[in-house]
């Protein structure tokens, strides 16, 4: 579960687990920029996710994850007003086994995140009375 707070101005954060994540949005918006927006947040646990598969599969290959960058593209559709594209690179160093790439992306492709958006749930929505 999720607990949904609002601090001030125009500061949202999530808290679980014993974690809060502050959001806020840019001073372009009214807010303070003290933090990433939840668009911005959403976006990032797209490619941090991505991220722990790719690590997971170093790890488990004994393989050194060291140098290993993933760079998140977001390729807007002028045509739809939107995101249209997320493209994930990974940016290997020139030591990692060329016989491997294609199984790190295979890896990345297992994020559940993404697997999430390609078969989004339902959403319910709802007042509860305190």
């Amino acid at each position: 579960m999720f607990k949904i707070t609002f601090p001030g101005n125009k500061k949202v954060d999530a808290e679980f687990n014993g974690f809060t994540i502050h959001t806020d949005q840019g001073k372009q918006s009214g807010g303070d920029g003290s933090a990433p927006s939840p668009f911005d947040t959403f976006l990032a646990s797209l490619g941090t996710c991505a991220g722990i598969y790719v690590l997971g599969f170093c790890q488990s290959r004994g393989l050194d994850p060291e140098g290993i960058e993933i760079i998140e593209k977001t390729v807007y559709d002028p045509i739809k007003k939107k995101i249209g594209k997320i493209q994930l690179e990974i940016h290997v160093p020139s030591s990692f086994p060329d016989n491997y790439h294609s199984a790190l992306v295979n890896s990345a492709n297992l994020c559940a995140v993404k697997k999430m958006i390609e078969n989004p749930p339902e959403f319910e929505t709802y007042t509860v009375v305190k």
